[in-house]
């Protein structure tokens, strides 16, 4: 059903959805309807015939929407309560957003630079990083953030048995099975991903930026010593990755170098030497290595 339509019958509905509601949370049983996707490729950038290039975003019920919300919410006070997410993180956070973490980024950076310090920055790319997310490993992390009982078992169902199909054109294809990953598109996908992630600059000595999963780490490079920290921490998020049963895509990590006496250093990560580059679009923003908005501002005309 529309939205439009659960909305002008909602005073008829309301008792039954409320039952509905609890006794799905009661029972830790989600209907199976709740669980089926239409996944719509959306395409970002690059090439168009290259599938990573798409995002897919999962449709799913009104209801379970609804539903997802309540349990979001509920998580999302539990979260806020204990300070338990880290402050790195910007996206889907209350009074937090691509603002937010671009304006602490280039406060940073033109602290560093004002100081007459070279500032290196590594652009992060992950694999499919929301359809890679093992359901095991998020249960096991959502536990260790304190959410037990009837919510993380109901979540339990909620990822288990889920089904998709891609739409396309008004054609769609088989359904398939998803053996991992949070959906694209739902209430409580993007919430859980957050969680599964928020431990990604433990022991990281450079600073760190998240928008769920766009993540920059950088920091002031003015000698080979400063430069193999930063080396270290890509080494870490790389053993991260595999501790987690994540992947970079590291032929799209970039690294950019920023100061005039940069010593443009060098990196890898995983044997792979990063690209360097001069302008990097990052959270709908141009960047650019001398921190001029010119770039952006042509793109933008």
């Amino acid at each position: 059903m529309s939205p439009r339509l659960l909305k002008q019958i909602s005073e008829e509905t309301a008792y039954p959805v409320t039952v509905l509601f609890k006794q799905s949370m009661d029972e830790g049983a989600v209907p199976q309807d709740w669980k089926i996707a239409n996944v719509t490729p959306i395409f970002k950038k690059g090439s168009r015939s290259q599938t990573e290039n798409y995002r897919p975003v999962s449709l799913t019920g009104q209801l379970s929407k609804v539903m997802e919300s309540v349990v979001r919410d509920t998580i999302t006070e539990h979260l806020d309560r204990h300070h338990l997410i880290t402050d790195s993180q910007h996206g889907f956070r209350r009074g937090r957003s691509c603002t937010t973490n671009l304006l602490e980024f280039l406060d940073k950076v033109t602290e560093g630079i004002n100081q007459k310090e070279s500032v290196d920055v590594i652009f992060l790319d992950f694999a499919k990083a929301f359809d890679k997310v093992p359901h095991r490993r998020l249960l096991a992390m959502l536990e260790a953030h304190g959410l037990g009982g009837k919510v993380l078992r109901w979540i339990k169902f909620w990822l288990t048995g889920r089904m998709q199909r891609v739409c396309l054109d008004g054609y769609g294809s088989a359904r398939v099975y998803e053996l991992s990953g949070v959906p694209q598109g739902s209430v409580l996908g993007p919430l859980l991903f957050l969680i599964f992630n928020n431990d990604l600059e433990l022991d990281i000595l450079n600073l760190i930026l998240k928008f769920a999963d766009d993540t920059k780490v950088f920091g002031r490079v003015s000698n080979s010593a400063q430069k193999q920290l930063l080396q270290d921490d890509l080494d870490k998020l790389c053993m991260w990755a595999d501790s987690w049963q994540m992947e970079f895509n590291v032929a799209k990590c970039k690294a950019m170098h920023i100061g005039s006496r940069n010593k443009q250093f060098s990196y890898t990560m995983k044997g792979h030497q990063l690209d360097v580059v001069t302008t990097e679009k990052n959270l709908g923003v141009f960047i650019s290595s001398n921190l001029k908005a010119a770039e952006h501002c042509y793109d933008a005309m």
